[in-house]
Protein backbone atom coordinates (compact mmCIF):
# COMPACT_ATOMS: atom_id res chain seq x y z
CA UNK A 1 0.00 0.00 0.00
CA UNK A 2 3.20 2.19 0.55
CA UNK A 3 4.80 1.78 -2.35
CA UNK A 4 1.65 2.38 -4.52
CA UNK A 5 0.73 5.41 -2.81
CA UNK A 6 4.38 6.96 -3.66
CA UNK A 7 4.00 6.54 -7.13
CA UNK A 8 0.78 9.36 -6.91
CA UNK A 9 1.82 12.54 -4.98
CA UNK A 10 -1.74 13.65 -4.52
CA UNK A 11 -2.01 9.94 -2.58
CA UNK A 12 1.03 10.03 -0.44
CA UNK A 13 0.54 13.30 0.72
CA UNK A 14 -3.09 12.43 2.33
CA UNK A 15 -2.73 10.32 5.99
CA UNK A 16 -1.97 6.70 5.93
CA UNK A 17 -5.28 6.15 7.87
CA UNK A 18 -6.89 8.12 5.74
CA UNK A 19 -5.98 6.36 2.40
CA UNK A 20 -7.15 3.24 4.23
CA UNK A 21 -10.53 4.31 5.05
CA UNK A 22 -10.80 5.66 1.38
CA UNK A 23 -10.19 1.78 0.24
CA UNK A 24 -12.80 0.62 2.73
CA UNK A 25 -15.31 2.72 0.84
CA UNK A 26 -14.38 2.04 -2.38
CA UNK A 27 -14.03 -1.90 -1.67
CA UNK A 28 -18.12 -1.53 0.09
CA UNK A 29 -19.06 -0.61 -2.76
CA UNK A 30 -17.35 -2.93 -5.42
CA UNK A 31 -18.62 -5.29 -2.84
CA UNK A 32 -22.31 -4.60 -2.63
CA UNK A 33 -22.51 -4.71 -6.36
CA UNK A 34 -20.72 -8.09 -7.07
CA UNK A 35 -22.80 -9.57 -4.28
CA UNK A 36 -25.68 -8.21 -6.32
CA UNK A 37 -24.95 -9.82 -9.38
CA UNK A 38 -24.71 -12.98 -7.52
CA UNK A 39 -28.37 -12.85 -5.93
CA UNK A 40 -29.66 -12.38 -10.08
CA UNK A 41 -30.82 -8.13 -9.02
CA UNK A 42 -32.38 -6.62 -11.81
CA UNK A 43 -31.47 -2.81 -13.20
CA UNK A 44 -28.38 -1.33 -12.36
CA UNK A 45 -27.09 -3.81 -8.77
CA UNK A 46 -25.86 -0.42 -7.62
CA UNK A 47 -22.75 -0.28 -10.08
CA UNK A 48 -20.11 1.46 -7.87
CA UNK A 49 -19.84 5.56 -9.19
CA UNK A 50 -16.41 6.60 -8.04
CA UNK A 51 -16.05 10.42 -7.24
CA UNK A 52 -13.98 12.82 -9.67
CA UNK A 53 -13.65 15.65 -7.32
CA UNK A 54 -14.63 14.13 -3.69
CA UNK A 55 -15.43 16.67 -1.04
CA UNK A 56 -14.81 14.85 1.89
CA UNK A 57 -11.63 12.83 3.41
CA UNK A 58 -11.72 10.70 6.46
CA UNK A 59 -9.48 9.93 9.33
CA UNK A 60 -9.02 7.27 11.23
CA UNK A 61 -6.82 7.66 14.55
CA UNK A 62 -3.50 9.50 12.94
CA UNK A 63 -3.52 12.70 10.93
CA UNK A 64 -5.11 15.20 13.37
CA UNK A 65 -4.85 16.56 16.53
CA UNK A 66 -7.80 17.85 18.47
CA UNK A 67 -6.40 20.77 20.95
CA UNK A 68 -7.16 20.62 24.80
CA UNK A 69 -9.51 23.08 24.84
CA UNK A 70 -11.61 21.51 22.22
CA UNK A 71 -12.13 24.41 19.68
CA UNK A 72 -9.25 23.69 17.18
CA UNK A 73 -8.35 20.78 15.84
CA UNK A 74 -5.26 20.61 12.97
CA UNK A 75 -4.65 17.76 10.27
CA UNK A 76 -1.44 17.22 10.32
CA UNK A 77 -1.15 15.13 6.85
CA UNK A 78 0.63 16.90 4.07
CA UNK A 79 -2.30 17.94 2.41
CA UNK A 80 -1.94 21.85 4.04
CA UNK A 81 -5.31 21.89 5.67
CA UNK A 82 -3.43 23.22 8.52
CA UNK A 83 -5.45 24.25 11.70
CA UNK A 84 -9.17 24.75 11.80
CA UNK A 85 -11.94 26.49 14.45
CA UNK A 86 -14.74 24.31 15.59
CA UNK A 87 -17.84 25.94 16.00
CA UNK A 88 -20.92 24.75 16.72
CA UNK A 89 -23.39 23.61 19.84
CA UNK A 90 -21.61 20.47 20.91
CA UNK A 91 -19.07 20.06 23.37
CA UNK A 92 -16.40 17.67 23.13
CA UNK A 93 -15.44 17.90 26.23
CA UNK A 94 -17.69 15.04 27.79
CA UNK A 95 -16.14 12.74 25.63
CA UNK A 96 -12.29 11.66 25.73
CA UNK A 97 -9.83 11.93 23.11
CA UNK A 98 -9.56 7.80 22.80
CA UNK A 99 -13.39 7.49 22.31
CA UNK A 100 -13.05 9.69 19.22
CA UNK A 101 -12.44 6.49 16.62
CA UNK A 102 -12.95 8.77 13.19
CA UNK A 103 -13.03 12.25 12.02
CA UNK A 104 -14.53 13.15 9.36
CA UNK A 105 -13.72 16.51 6.98
CA UNK A 106 -16.60 17.46 4.71
CA UNK A 107 -16.70 20.00 2.16
CA UNK A 108 -20.04 21.58 1.79
CA UNK A 109 -21.85 24.69 -0.54
CA UNK A 110 -21.40 27.34 3.03
CA UNK A 111 -18.52 25.84 4.61
CA UNK A 112 -16.40 22.96 6.11
CA UNK A 113 -17.52 20.70 8.67
CA UNK A 114 -15.85 18.18 10.83
CA UNK A 115 -17.94 15.23 11.98
CA UNK A 116 -16.72 12.75 14.75
CA UNK A 117 -17.52 9.30 15.28
CA UNK A 118 -17.72 8.53 18.91
CA UNK A 119 -17.75 5.10 20.63
CA UNK A 120 -19.69 5.84 23.45
CA UNK A 121 -22.56 3.99 25.49
CA UNK A 122 -26.05 5.46 25.25
CA UNK A 123 -29.08 3.67 26.74
CA UNK A 124 -32.64 5.33 27.01
CA UNK A 125 -35.28 3.62 29.32
CA UNK A 126 -38.73 4.56 27.52
CA UNK A 127 -41.69 3.56 29.64
CA UNK A 128 -44.48 1.67 27.20
CA UNK A 129 -47.59 3.70 26.99
CA UNK A 130 -49.37 0.75 25.68
CA UNK A 131 -50.72 2.12 23.01
CA UNK A 132 -49.96 1.24 19.35
CA UNK A 133 -50.70 3.40 15.87
CA UNK A 134 -49.63 2.19 12.14
CA UNK A 135 -48.03 5.13 9.44
CA UNK A 136 -48.58 4.43 5.93
CA UNK A 137 -45.86 7.08 3.77
CA UNK A 138 -47.20 7.80 0.61
CA UNK A 139 -45.91 10.27 -2.38
CA UNK A 140 -49.32 12.28 -2.02
CA UNK A 141 -49.45 12.70 1.65
CA UNK A 142 -46.52 12.80 3.92
CA UNK A 143 -48.03 9.88 6.28
CA UNK A 144 -51.23 9.13 7.06
CA UNK A 145 -51.57 7.13 11.01
CA UNK A 146 -54.00 4.49 11.95
CA UNK A 147 -56.39 7.80 13.42
CA UNK A 148 -57.04 9.06 10.34
CA UNK A 149 -54.22 12.18 11.27
CA UNK A 150 -52.79 13.30 7.71
CA UNK A 151 -49.87 15.18 7.13
CA UNK A 152 -49.26 16.93 3.51
CA UNK A 153 -46.09 16.67 1.33
CA UNK A 154 -44.29 19.66 1.77
CA UNK A 155 -42.83 18.75 -1.36
CA UNK A 156 -39.83 21.44 -1.07
CA UNK A 157 -38.30 20.66 -4.30
CA UNK A 158 -41.41 21.45 -6.51
CA UNK A 159 -41.40 24.34 -4.72
CA UNK A 160 -37.87 25.28 -5.20
CA UNK A 161 -37.75 24.58 -8.82
CA UNK A 162 -38.23 27.87 -10.04
CA UNK A 163 -35.32 29.17 -7.68
CA UNK A 164 -33.20 26.17 -8.67
CA UNK A 165 -33.59 27.01 -12.26
CA UNK A 166 -33.27 30.68 -12.57
CA UNK A 167 -29.51 29.65 -10.40
CA UNK A 168 -28.61 26.82 -13.00
CA UNK A 169 -29.18 29.11 -16.12
CA UNK A 170 -27.54 32.01 -14.47
CA UNK A 171 -24.40 29.36 -14.37
CA UNK A 172 -24.41 28.30 -17.49
CA UNK A 173 -24.16 31.82 -18.79
CA UNK A 174 -21.08 32.46 -17.19
CA UNK A 175 -17.65 31.89 -18.81
CA UNK A 176 -16.00 28.58 -17.72
CA UNK A 177 -13.24 29.16 -15.35
CA UNK A 178 -14.13 32.31 -14.34
CA UNK A 179 -14.88 33.77 -10.62
CA UNK A 180 -18.45 34.59 -11.65
CA UNK A 181 -19.24 31.29 -12.24
CA UNK A 182 -17.38 30.18 -9.37
CA UNK A 183 -19.73 32.38 -7.23
CA UNK A 184 -22.76 31.18 -9.17
CA UNK A 185 -21.66 27.64 -8.51
CA UNK A 186 -21.90 28.50 -5.49
CA UNK A 187 -25.21 30.08 -4.89
CA UNK A 188 -26.39 27.59 -6.60
CA UNK A 189 -25.02 24.83 -4.27
CA UNK A 190 -26.00 26.58 -1.26
CA UNK A 191 -30.19 26.61 -2.65
CA UNK A 192 -29.77 22.80 -3.18
CA UNK A 193 -28.65 22.51 0.14
CA UNK A 194 -31.23 24.02 1.79
CA UNK A 195 -33.63 22.19 0.45
CA UNK A 196 -32.00 19.05 1.37
CA UNK A 197 -32.17 20.26 4.63
CA UNK A 198 -35.63 20.62 4.60
CA UNK A 199 -36.70 17.64 3.69
CA UNK A 200 -33.84 15.65 6.73
CA UNK A 201 -35.80 18.52 8.97
CA UNK A 202 -39.33 17.10 7.89
CA UNK A 203 -37.94 13.81 8.50
CA UNK A 204 -36.73 14.31 11.65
Amino acid sequence: MLEKAANFPFANELNSMARQASAERAWSSINRFLENCRKGILGKKGFPQFQKDCRSVEYKTSGWKLEDNRKFITFTDKKGIGRLKLKGTRDLHFYQINQIKRVRLLKRADGAYVQFCIDVNRQENIESSGNTIGLDVGLKEYYTDSNGLMVENPKFLRQGEKVLKHSQRRVSRKVKGSKNRGKARQILGKRHLKISRQSYCTMQ
